[in-house]
């Protein structure tokens, strides 16, 4: 017995650490934004975009730096007959080899704007990608504090519903005991024992949707990990100018919105590259410079420097920069009517927004005061049927009133965040900070 003490004091010492361990982890809004933006896949792919748009910049702007090129041969052939420098073989053939190295500089001076037109529209084509980039860093917090704001949802909807199954079980023992002693009906209880049943139900699908909710959070994320969290309780703070009329706020949203910017950046770059295209119909003048050293001895070769200055002029080829220029002029046409497309999707999407925030900022106070309302009904119809002047379907009425008016409050809470989300995002912004 004695050997048993010090094992039963190691197990109490360590309960309070397995306690922690079997505790959930808490996410909190801030640590769901901070792991979308480092892990989420469409922003990584965004920013590899970027990278690429930047790296096609310099790839175009090279043609406008010298070109330089080295090379070396070694050659040696045999014939039967030939005249100049050779050495006769023992089988009568006549051997040649020879050694050359050179190097070569090539300049281009001038193309009527082609190679620095399509240099500048990739430019332009970049910081479409930037703010394409921006934009999607926009449409994941969003999308991110979206399903966080769901996720908790469900997860206070959860707690209604474990409340409410506290409360049917509550009225069960308050029944069942009246029935013994013959104040109430034996209905009653199969009521009551109906209305415990149905509760432990909506607890259930309740824990589903709560389990199914963070699964979705985990994938705005970007992660692949299990559920075993819970989430912090937080609220969005009110958007800046929320309360302003839509002509300002859609004026905000022209101004803010880096997709807007990306297809003006779209337009610029389409304009240039008509702009090379039809430098296409001019020539263009370059200048070489090249040295060689040559001769059968590496020991001792002979040098050479050559220069040339170039004009090539395409003077007619088919029609072909003509119907290249008419299918460059057909792009920024779609690219026009793409932008106004866009223009008119955001006015839409900012009025929606604004009244959205409207609609659940009066929701929430009514469903408020609908939840104290119903609490109090409730509260006087245990008494009734405790002082056995109320019935049973009084007391379901009341608990299934209270229970409706607890989900109704969060879900209006619920719709003021997403309504707020969706708000910023339309102005072009990022989520607004927790209050």
């Amino acid at each position: 017995m004695r050997t048993l003490f010090p094992i039963l004091a190691l197990l109490l010492a360590a309960a309070p650490a397995w306690a922690q361990q079997t505790q959930q982890r808490v996410l909190t809004l801030e640590e769901a934004l901070r792991t979308a933006r480092e892990r989420q896949p469409q922003l990584r792919q965004a920013q590899a975009n970027t990278s690429a748009a930047s790296a096609r910049v310099d790839q175009n702007f090279s043609s406008l730096l010298p070109q330089v090129s080295a090379s070396a041969s070694y050659n040696r052939s045999f014939s039967n007959k030939g005249a100049g420098v050779g050495t006769t073989t023992p089988s009568g053939f006549i051997s040649r080899e020879g050694f050359n190295v050179g190097a070569s500089l090539n300049q281009l001076i001038w193309d009527f704007g082609r190679t620095t037109g399509r240099w500048h529209s990739s430019q332009q084509s970049a910081e479409a990608q930037k703010a394409t980039e921006s934009q999607t860093l926009i449409n994941v917090q969003a999308n991110v504090q979206a399903a966080y704001f769901n996720a908790l949802a469900q997860q206070v909807l959860v707690q209604v519903a474990q409340e409410t199954l506290e409360n049917e079980k509550a009225h069960l023992a308050q029944v069942q005991a009246q029935v013994q002693v013959g104040t109430r009906p034996e209905i009653d209880l199969l009521q009551q024992r109906t209305a415990v049943a149905n509760a432990q139900v909506q607890l259930i699908q309740a824990r589903n949707n709560a389990a199914t909710s963070k699964a979705q959070l985990n994938q705005a994320m970007g992660v692949e990990a299990t559920t075993g969290y819970t989430v912090q309780e937080e609220t969005v703070g009110v958007v800046q100018g929320e309360d302003q009329s839509v002509d300002t706020l859609v004026d905000a949203a022209f101004q803010g919105r880096p997709d807007l910017a990306a297809n003006e950046h779209q337009l610029r770059a389409q304009e240039l590259t008509i702009s090379a295209t039809r430098g296409n119909y001019w020539p263009s003048l370059s200048a070489s410079v090249s040295a060689t050293d040559s001769g059968p001895n590496p020991a001792n070769l002979d040098w050479g420097v050559s220069g040339q200055v170039g004009l090539s002029w395409p003077l007619f080829q088919g029609g072909l920069t003509r119907a290249q220029v008419r299918e460059q002029q057909a792009n920024l046409n779609s690219i026009q009517a793409q932008r106004d497309a866009l223009r008119q999707q955001v006015r839409l999407e900012v009025e929606r927004a604004q009244l959205a925030v409207t609609a659940a900022r009066e929701s929430l106070s009514a469903a408020e005061e609908a939840l104290t309302n119903a609490r109090e009904r409730l509260r006087l119809a245990e008494g009734r049927y405790r002082a056995g002047v109320g019935n049973i379907i009084e007391l379901s009425d009341a608990q299934l009133s209270a229970t409706n008016a607890a989900v109704q409050r969060v879900q209006a809470s619920y719709n003021l965040a997403t309504a707020r989300t969706e708000l910023a995002r339309a102005l072009g912004r990022q989520t607004p900070p927790s209050a």
